[in-house]
């Protein structure tokens, strides 16, 4: 391993620090985890979307420096970071004197035990109807931490935004006050409670943890059926709590949903206020994805935004998986991301759900979206500003419910199937030569589906 001084990332940092603006080396460059000789150079990095970001932005630049400071061809690797908390010593890792880096065990900040990703910030976390309460409860800590919402439990699905949540609250509060901070996911901390037992090392596990101003824990539902880990978490909960320090956890379900878990320990998780992060809406997804394509230094047009936030709903993992599988492709084909290339490039992700909305839900849509009454929709006039409407009604009820275009028919006032089919028509026929009245019905369909 070379010296620190002398080593080829240090006068790579150094010279990226220089050519790139602070904001941007803060977020792509300090996070990275160095391994050198002098024949091979290792960049490992957070999660699979910052490697593939990574890579489209700076990896060309990054392999160019090394060229101009090395003496030697060196290879040059960039890979995902699998770190595990699995004894107290971090490996030795390169480190430039003026950067922070992530070593393997600990992060380096002072105060902080445990790696907090400094990407995650409230500053960058996009709020929606979804996860405004949840939001708004983890900024109330940061007023007076351990005095009010402690402990804080945040449960939601995967991918929702739970860990960036918590990042945020730790890096705040470490800005904010200096706190001394502890965080470990739930696998984390049972891997170092079973090796503090097997080295007979269990007080200074305790210590460690019991000294902390802010614990924090992600995914404790991993915790069921390990009944020494929900011992241990059982005790230290009780010391903190009477300590007035805060204690933060997460997982995917209630703690009433949580299975073979000690009632002890279910009611400690919530003694505070437990909130929860639903699934982002139609607005929010779009919004995560545009800011999510900005830092990626992807430029995506409003209509395939719209797309891929209309057709991935289930978390901001998946948004981010399309983003980054958009990006890579476009950047293998050298070709420009449009709804057609996304359409295309998407279809294996993507997948089409079978829809069986019901003709009564469209119609109070349509009526809702169009302002227009239900009675009118029904009734025999054929004003513009109904028939329009009722027509759009139709085509999104052949679109997206199972039933004939007689029923279709039946539903909006008794019209034959041919009225009906002439409807779908002619809607399908303006779609194709209005691209803002195809962007219309889109959203309506996506009204539709939300």
């Amino acid at each position: 391993m070379l010296k620190q001084e002398d080593s080829l990332w240090s006068k790579i940092q150094q010279q990226l620090s220089d050519e790139i603006p602070s904001a941007q080396f803060d977020a792509w460059v300090r996070p990275l985890k160095i391994k050198e000789d002098q024949y091979q150079l290792q960049i490992f990095v957070p999660n699979r979307f910052f490697l593939d970001a990574f890579k489209s932005r700076y990896a060309e630049q990054v392999k160019s420096l090394a060229r101009q400071f090395s003496t030697s061809d060196i290879n040059i690797s960039f890979e995902l970071d699998k770190y595990l908390l699995a004894s107290p010593e971090p490996e030795k890792t390169v480190v430039p004197s003026n950067i922070a880096a992530l070593p393997n065990k600990v992060h380096n900040k002072k105060n902080i035990d445990g790696f907090i990703d400094p990407r995650f910030t409230f500053e960058n976390f996009i709020v929606g109807k979804s996860n405004e309460f949840c939001h708004a409860a983890c900024q109330a800590i940061l007023d007076a931490p351990g005095q009010v919402y402690n402990p804080l439990f945040i449960h939601g699905g995967v991918g929702l935004g739970k860990t960036h949540l918590i990042h945020a609250i730790a890096n705040a509060l470490h800005q904010g006050n200096n706190a001394h901070i502890a965080y470990r996911t739930s696998e984390q901390f049972t891997n170092e409670l079973i090796a503090a037992i097997r080295k007979g090392g269990t007080e200074a596990f305790r210590q460690r943890y019991r000294k902390a101003d802010i614990l924090i824990i992600d995914d404790v539902q991993f915790w069921a059926k390990k009944r020494s880990t929900q011992e241990e978490f059982f005790h230290t909960f009780n010391c903190l709590y009477e300590e007035r320090k805060q204690i933060i956890m997460t997982s995917d379900r209630l703690p009433s949903e949580i299975g073979h878990l000690e009632e002890r320990v279910r009611s400690r998780f919530a003694w505070g206020l437990v909130a929860d992060i639903q699934p982002p809406d139609l607005e929010t997804r779009q919004a995560i994805l545009v800011d999510k394509a900005e830092i990626a230094g992807v430029e995506l047009q409003d209509d395939v935004a719209l797309y891929i936030s209309s057709k991935v709903t289930r978390n901001v993992r998946e948004l981010e998986g399309a983003l980054t599988r958009l990006n890579a492709h476009a950047s293998l084909t050298g070709k420009e991301i449009n709804l057609d290339f996304a359409k295309k490039v998407l279809q294996g992700l993507i997948v089409e759900e079978v829809e069986n909305i019901s003709i009564q839900v469209i119609q109070k849509r349509l009526v809702s979206f169009y302002g227009v009454s239900f009675e009118n929709l029904v009734s025999k006039r054929r004003q513009k500003s109904i028939a329009f409407p009722r027509q759009v009604g139709m085509y999104a009820a052949r679109k997206l419910s199972n039933v004939s275009m007689a029923d279709i028919g039946a539903a909006f006032g008794n019209r034959d199937h041919t009225t009906v089919l002439y409807a779908i028509r002619k809607i399908e026929e303006e779609i194709k030569s209005s691209p803002i009245f195809a962007k219309e019905v889109e959203r309506f369909l996506i009204f539709i589906r939300d």
